[in-house]
């Protein structure tokens, strides 16, 4: 199979527009589909950009037949976890619809493969006491409305693999952080939930003091463990999904993590060691659901990918993050080319 031309659904938003980067970097042509409800018109400076909904199956098929689409990398959806709770029906019906839509146009115009972004919200709380890190065969049980609307379009890929011969590639991410070493792309959502750019907020003076969520998990200092992978190693991953053969089910899943946890009083001395200023922080209890550790298992998109990570160190990571937070922060090159 050929791959050309791909179609990158929540092109503008944080990993997404990371990965249209990485596509032209491999050589290859992305065109990115998105309605800028959560991402950034000036982060599209790679490929197409075309304005649409991602449940508009009419809108998506006109897309790909237009621009010749080969593939599909399906980046749209929401991510916030709280919000999922307090809003099931929105996340149900954006993330799993979403995917509905996409494959149904990939069915009409004969677009064979689908790379989906998924996350290791799937899994919800590990087994014992959570020591182990993850592999892909973990049991599936989401803690929340999030992670079970993103196991439901895992499983409606793969069934569509079974009823009508298409590719599924699912990538669960664990922890994405970081910026592109370029300063052209970072993280900029408008209600910030992750730990990193909150910690930078915070120490940099620009918002309040964190709240670090238990101090007496059964870890090496009490906070919780998280993995932390660098937002291009991700997007590397996804160039490589494009291509990878798969078995006789035509689907398959991996976890991308970098295989080491983190503290959450590790990533506040990073931050500290970056920023060269002491992060304000208040000890609070623990968060219902919140295991003691999150830590992938990569070793299956090694093996199978050929994926490995090269900028996910913490202290890389933090590094990158700061320096994109110290920029202007939508300090983009012009736009490529026009709206479609």
């Amino acid at each position: 199979m050929t791959i050309k031309t791909v179609l990158v659904t929540g092109g503008a938003g944080y990993i997404g527009s990371h990965t249209a980067k990485a596509l032209a970097d491999a050589g290859l042509r992305p065109v990115v589909y998105d309605d800028f409800s959560n991402g950034h018109r000036g982060a599209v400076r790679w490929g197409s950009m075309v304005n649409g909904d991602v449940r508009d199956q009419t809108r998506l098929t006109e897309v790909m037949a237009k621009f010749e689409i080969d593939a599909v990398i399906h980046f749209a959806g929401l991510i916030e976890v709280g919000r999922s709770v307090t809003a099931p029906e929105m996340f149900w019906d954006i993330n799993l619809n979403g995917v509905a839509a996409v494959l149904g146009a990939m069915r009409e115009t004969g677009v064979a493969r689908m790379v989906f972004s998924s996350t290791a919200a799937v899994y919800g709380q590990p087994a014992g006491d959570g020591q182990d890190r993850l592999s892909e065969e973990a049991t599936k049980a989401p803690l929340n409305p999030y992670g079970d609307s993103k196991l439901a379009a895992e499983r409606l890929i793969a069934a569509h693999t079974r009823a009508y011969g298409l590719e599924g590639v699912v990538l669960r991410y664990f922890n994405a952080a970081g910026a592109d070493p370029s300063g052209y792309l970072g993280e900029a959502h408008a209600c910030e939930s992750h730990l990193i750019p909150l910690a930078i907020e915070a120490a940099l003076g620009l918002g309040p003091a964190l709240t670090v969520h238990g101090s007496d998990y059964p870890t090496p200092d009490g906070a919780c463990l998280r993995d932390y992978v660098h937002v291009c190693d991700l997007a590397r991953a996804h160039v490589l999904a494009l291509t990878t053969p798969l078995g006789p089910t035509r689907f398959d899943a991996f976890n991308l993590g970098s295989g080491v946890g983190h503290s959450v009083l590790e990533v506040i001395a990073a931050v500290d060691k970056a920023t060269r200023r002491t992060t304000p922080f208040a000890t609070g209890p623990r968060r219902e659901g919140d295991p003691a550790m999150l830590v992938a298992d990569p070793s299956r998109a090694r093996a199978v990918l050929g994926w490995r990570t090269e900028r996910s160190s913490l202290n890389d990571i933090v590094a990158d993050a700061v320096a994109w937070r110290k920029a202007p922060r939508f300090g983009f090159h012009p736009i490529v080319e026009a709206v479609a």
